[in-house]
């Protein structure tokens, strides 16, 4: 036997029903804290302190954000 569920809602109803937090002001400031660093110009190392200050990662984490970064910038190191 099979059942199908259409649920037609919104993402902040589906939210709410199934309990989980409102994450809204923390991708707020988030995406303003990047819109920021942006702006002012953000290096591969500025964005390096970021992503460390951000979200615990491995070395390895990190030497994959500044290769990509750099490659974007155009500019390799050694």
């Amino acid at each position: 036997m099979k059942i199908t569920v259409d649920v037609d809602c919104t993402p902040e109803e589906a939210r709410r029903f199934m309990g989980l937090p409102d994450l809204t002001p923390v991708h707020n400031a988030y995406v303003e804290r990047m819109t920021k660093a942006v702006s002012e110009g953000l290096t591969a190392e500025g964005a390096g302190e970021l992503m460390k200050s951000w979200a615990p990662m491995s070395d390895a984490g990190l030497a994959m954000w500044r290769t990509m970064l750099e490659g974007m910038s155009g500019r390799r190191e050694g």
